[in-house]
């Protein structure tokens, strides 16, 4: 999504009185984030000039909304945010490309530019362009939350005790990558 984005930059905005114009970006992470995730964000960070803004959610203490309310009563001039929300994500089905939040939500338009792209192509246009990616998705993981919730897919298990990444109990401990997993509707088998 952030790629897209940056295409549709061209010609880049002029670099403010500092330098480089950098984008501004949420990050709202789980209280118990992979190391690897927050390399790669770090690195993600500078490659593309962003101007990170960390939350960590913590139901009840911190969430998602309350991240996004922070962030706008601190941005009021914010009025839309681009999200990488597809159809197949938990409340995705119903969405538009532009949305408004929901009831209850901080008010802003929601961009959203990936929403009937299916995983399969995700993967296809980040290994195209060889984008560069968080190393645990060579690990068999497809989704990304916290190390608490979060396991390497089941589909994509190789080794004796796997048939169609159905664990016997008896197979190694091995994974295929990520890009391996064809059905969208698999992508979040290995979430809590």
């Amino acid at each position: 999504m952030l790629v897209l984005f940056l295409s549709s930059l061209h010609p880049l905005p002029p670099p403010s009185a500092g330098g480089i114009t950098c984008i501004p970006a949420i990050y709202a992470l789980p209280p118990d984030p992979f190391p690897s995730v927050e390399d790669f964000v770090l690195s993600s960070s500078k490659t593309y000039h962003l101007d990170i803004t960390k939350y960590t959610t913590d139901p009840p203490t911190s969430t998602l909304r309350s991240s996004f309310e922070d962030y706008l009563n601190r941005n009021p001039k914010v009025q839309a945010i681009f999200v990488g929300t597809r159809r197949t994500d938990p409340h995705g089905a119903n969405l538009k490309d532009f949305d408004r939040t929901d009831g209850g939500w901080p008010d802003f338009v929601r961009i959203n530019p990936v929403l009937d792209w299916h995983y399969a192509e995700i993967w296809a246009f980040i290994r195209f362009l060889g984008l560069r990616y968080c190393s645990l998705y060579d690990e068999g993981y497809t989704s990304l939350g916290g190390t608490g919730d979060t396991h390497p897919n089941p589909r994509l298990r190789v080794g004796l005790g796997s048939v169609d990444g159905k664990d016997d109990g008896e197979g190694s401990q091995q994974y295929r990558p990520a890009y391996e997993l064809t059905e969208d509707l698999e992508e979040r088998l290995g979430r809590a």
